[in-house]
């Protein structure tokens, strides 16, 4: 006898075959997926699927869960989308492994990705800090080792060349994370201090990575160089030189490459005729979300967030950073604010820079370092730096997959957090066929699964993990807009995690199944 048996539903199983009527029984966490007549088969829990679709749970390849989801573990936001496993420790950015007083800077200095939650920070290794997920939230997390992380407890929060013997430490580290079950290294060559690492530094950790079954996971050096090309250099010539499998996050044709997604594929399709074992992700929106002190230089964040807060507070440091800030200030009309800290901003919340600049009057670069001071750098925004036009061009690729990068912080957040998934499967699925749906499937579950090292996730089959979605074909849809970003979807009906329902009848169930999932192909030390 099953727990549940989800019956005479179209089963697409994530490996892109086209899809079949059967039906889905559970037992404890594990799938068995039956065909024909199974009026005999019996089960504690009968869900007729019939006119619905049977999917594996989606697992979201980027996202920003590391605290929220130990704050919020119901998670409904993520689960409501049908995601049932989440890749953390995104961006070169996280909480394991730190000492204490690392960890308080760390948690200061990701504010305005990750809010800062009221939780026992108690933990100083990869182990520690998973196991708070075990049976505690709703959802699955894999964890990607940040090196902003592997920095400060070696090099420091200052800008320069890691020695060889802290690079020692560096790579001993990560053998170490990667025995605790990390799935890779990740990078935000954006964000201090994981951007003062050279490419021969990361070419050197990633060697250690490749050698323990890793996959190098990197938000790009978007101000390297051209500005344009040079960037996704970098990642292949980390990839070439060290032999490590490169995965690109949120993969997306910004402001300089607007109009040539076609290029950007190319790019991708010479890489890997190279030789790089090259994937990348993307999430469906023209808006992109951070946190907002990315427009300060990189040097003024040496020596930890503190010393920027105080050199954006002395009138010297404030003057001059300002002919050095990034030139995403020059686009402060399409910067949207969509979190903040404290009750005294909240008023900003959904206004642009230039909207909260005209209301305060003051310039926008005062504005954005008042803001900053004010909340203790706690600033998230999103800005329209992209075009769905290019989307839709490249999420078709195969070395594609998708993902949120959602902020779960805020109450005016980049609709993504509430409607990536539904959005999908409605509007360009079924509504514009940019894809067929077993592809789309494919790309939510199997791909990423496979790619982070889940064996047991992604696909219906026998024997796997019960991460299942149920949804309505006719109906799913992401109802979340830019104007009113916190709306749940329609048409999910079912959610699945290690076999236990989290969302039925289109409901949160209060239960918590979710567990870390370690790397399952660890082939030895690295060394």
């Amino acid at each position: 006898m099953f727990d549940t048996l989800i019956k005479n539903g179209t089963i697409v199983d994530g490996t892109g075959n086209p899809g079949y009527v059967g039906h889905v029984g559970i037992s404890g966490d594990t799938i068995s997926v039956l065909t024909g007549d199974a009026s005999a088969v019996q089960a504690q829990h009968l869900i007729d699927a019939s006119h619905l679709t049977v999917v594996p749970g989606f697992v979201d390849a980027h996202t920003h869960s590391g605290l929220i989801a130990l704050e919020d573990p119901r998670n409904e936001a993520k689960l409501r989308q049908g995601v049932t496993t989440e890749i953390i420790g995104v961006d070169g950015l996280g909480y394991a492994p730190l000492t204490r007083k690392n960890l308080e800077l760390m948690l200061m200095r990701n504010s305005g990705l990750d809010g800062y939650p009221n939780l026992q920070y108690e933990w100083d290794s990869v182990t520690g800090y998973l196991s708070r997920f075990g049976h505690q939230t709703s959802a699955n997390v894999a964890f990607l080792l940040p090196n902003s992380c592997l920095r400060v407890e070696t090099v420091g929060w200052t800008s320069r060349r890691a020695s060889a013997t802290e690079l020692a430490v560096m790579k001993d580290t990560i053998r170490q994370t990667m025995s605790e079950g990390a799935v890779g290294l990740s990078t935000g060559l954006q964000y201090p201090p994981g951007s003062y690492a050279d490419t021969d530094e990361l070419v050197s950790l990633c060697e250690v990575v490749g050698r323990c079954g890793g996959i190098y996971v990197t938000h790009v050096r978007y101000d390297l160089g051209d500005r344009m090309w040079d960037p996704f250099r970098e990642a292949v010539l980390i990839g070439l030189r060290s032999g490590c499998p490169v995965h690109i996050s949120h993969f997306f044709a910004t402001i300089p490459l607007r109009g040539r997604a076609t290029e950007m594929l190319e790019f991708v399709d010479a890489a890997r005729k190279q030789g790089v074992d090259l994937t990348f992700d993307s999430y469906p929106w023209p808006a992109g979300s951070t946190m907002l002190d990315i427009v300060c230089p990189q040097e003024d964040y040496s020596g930890g967030p503190q010393h920027l807060l105080e050199r954006l507070q002395n009138p010297a440091d404030r003057m001059r950073m300002r002919d050095q800030s990034t030139h995403m200030v020059g686009h402060k009309g399409a910067m949207v604010i969509s979190a903040v800290r404290t009750d005294k901003n909240k008023w900003c919340e959904g206004l642009t820079v230039q909207q909260v600049s005209d209301t305060l009057q003051k310039d926008a670069w005062d504005t954005i370092c008042d803001l900053l001071i004010e909340e203790e750098l706690a600033v998230a925004f999103y800005s329209f730096s992209g075009d769905m036009n290019d989307v839709k061009v490249i999420i078709r690729h195969p070395a594609h997959m998708f993902c949120s990068d959602a902020l779960r912080i805020g109450g005016h957040p980049n609709p993504r957090t509430y409607a990536t998934y539904p959005k999908v499967l409605g509007e360009l699925v079924r509504d514009e066929q940019v894809m067929p749906l077993e592809q789309a499937i494919c790309k939510m579950t199997s791909f990423p699964a496979q790619r982070f090292g889940l064996s047991d996730r992604g696909v219906l089959r026998n024997g796997m993990k019960a991460d299942i979605v149920v949804f309505n074909p006719f109906t799913v849809s992401g109802v979340a807009t830019f104007d009113n970003p916190c709306q749940y979807p329609l048409g999910i009906e079912y959610v699945f995690v290690n076999g236990q329902p989290v969302i039925s009848g289109g409901y949160h169930t209060g239960a918590f199944p979710g567990q870390p999932l370690l790397r399952q192909s660890y082939p030895g030390d690295g060394r």
